[in-house]
């Protein structure tokens, strides 16, 4: 298993990925339902900041977790979107590739 430090750095790149893909949003035609999804995540990680702060192992992998089912559900809509910029299906799948992978190491 990751060191907690570990996962801390980890978690701030894919705030920073969230953040991008947010602006994305922001810069394209993004579908509402994709935009609000990205919102929440983006409020999420916010959120899960204070917990990768603590320490607590088991709450880190279940912010992580969580997060990581906004990615899935991110990247669905992703696909389903009749139209999308090449820059935010690029920062969609960057955020889920990301957050799929720490996932998979932390279990």
């Amino acid at each position: 298993m990751l060191q907690a430090n570990e996962i801390q750095q980890r978690f701030t790149h894919i705030q920073q990925t969230i953040q991008e893909a947010e602006q994305a949003c922001r810069s394209g035609d993004a579908p509402d339902d994709l935009k609000n999804c990205i919102q929440k995540m983006a409020q999420e990680s916010q959120q899960a900041s204070q917990v990768m702060q603590s320490q607590d192992q088991q709450r880190m992998v279940e912010c992580v977790d969580n997060l990581e089912s906004m990615g899935d559900e991110a990247k669905r809509l992703s696909r389903s979107a009749a139209t999308m910029s090449p820059q935010l299906e690029t920062a969609v799948t960057k955020v889920h590739a990301e957050l799929s992978q720490l996932k998979h190491q932390l279990h």
